[in-house]
């Protein structure tokens, strides 16, 4: 066992992954802890929060770490994080998912060569920023993005013994999956050395203030009747937090129209409007795709018949490019 000194050995290290589910958070943060406390003489604890179980969904996975002979005696979520790992681009479209942030901390996201989200100026100016490609990373090497930022993470932290958790993450797939563990290590490997520090991003003065979910109605604010102003399903409704790296792209040349994909599409994502073609009965023609309600699932690809939806990467903008909105005046089109 080695032992692994905290940054202040008096008091916790306290780590938050921001996440969407399928992306592996939780089972990042499993490792981490494992690895920590049985292999490197820490004490540790880890969780996660989580709603309903599915992928898209947000999730939040904190690891508090303490020396051996300082006891953790509490599982409250982690508020001020002082390394936060931000799984996917579309969590820093909201202030919720930095709040805590603290000056003398690090933030590390998964985003494209050139990606900083706005809300990234909003960080403490002392705070290290950390740019990644892990979904990139992940498709190339048949990874997930997890391996990619836990490599990350170990490189911007060196008290992290990158060797011992990159054992333990081995570990975990050697005998069922050998093709998946030399997968995970090399997407690791290339995670702990192509990243990028940002300079001059964060714009913010002192920690940020934490902020905690909390239900939008209570029995002291719900409204007469119990009406419910953010129904599910709705106009207002966002699935591009969904897709992990790929989306559809509608190719109007090679459709016939034949609707097999509006039978299959689970959210209803596509646009289809009634033209005239050479003076005949109006007929109904796919028009394209409105991104705000695709989750990337590529059911319409699987079932079309001319390769008029492919699949692409999807890169920075892509999806605001090539939006035909669904609504007259949804979120993407107000």
């Amino acid at each position: 066992m080695i032992k692994c000194v905290l940054p202040d050995p008096a008091g916790f290290f306290e780590i938050r992954f921001e996440s969407i589910g399928g992306l592996g958070a939780h089972a990042a943060g499993q490792i981490l802890a494992r690895a920590a406390v049985l292999k490197m003489n820490l004490n540790g604890s880890h969780f996660s929060s989580y709603g309903s179980e599915k992928k898209g969904s947000v999730v939040r996975s904190y690891i508090r770490l303490g020396a051996a002979d300082r006891p953790i005696r509490t599982s409250a979520p982690i508020d001020s994080p002082d390394a936060m790992v931000v799984f996917h681009g579309a969590l820093l479209e909201q202030d919720i998912t930095i709040a805590g942030m603290k000056d003398s901390g690090t933030l590390i996201y998964n985003g494209s060569e050139g990606e900083v989200p706005k809300l990234l100026g909003k960080v403490p100016a002392g705070a290290r920023i950390v740019r990644i490609d892990a979904t990139n990373i992940a498709i190339e090497e048949l990874s997930r993005p997890n391996a990619v930022l836990l490599g990350t993470l170990t490189a911007m932290e060196p008290f992290l013994d990158a060797d011992i958790v990159l054992e333990t993450l081995t570990e975990k797939f050697a005998r069922r999956n050998p093709q998946a563990a030399a997968a995970n290590e090399r997407a690791f490997k290339r995670g702990a050395t192509e990243f990028e520090v940002l300079d001059g991003v964060g714009k913010g003065s002192g920690d940020l203030p934490a902020m905690r979910p909390s239900p939008v109605l209570g029995y002291q604010t719900a409204p007469i009747g119990g009406v419910i102003p953010y129904a599910g399903n709705t106009i207002s409704n966002d699935l591009s937090a969904s897709r992990t790296g790929w989306m559809p792209l509608f190719t109007d040349k090679e459709c016939v129209h034949c609707g097999l994909c509006a039978t299959v599409c689970p959210d209803f994502c596509l646009v289809w409007t009634h033209e005239q073609v050479n003076g005949d009965v109006p007929q109904v023609r796919l028009k394209g795709i409105d991104y705000q309600y695709c989750k990337g699932c590529m059911r319409c690809i699987e079932t079309c018949p001319t390769e008029a939806m492919t699949r692409v990467t999807e890169t920075p903008g892509l999806a605001d490019q090539l939006c035909v909105p669904l609504f007259a005046h949804s979120a993407n089109n107000p």
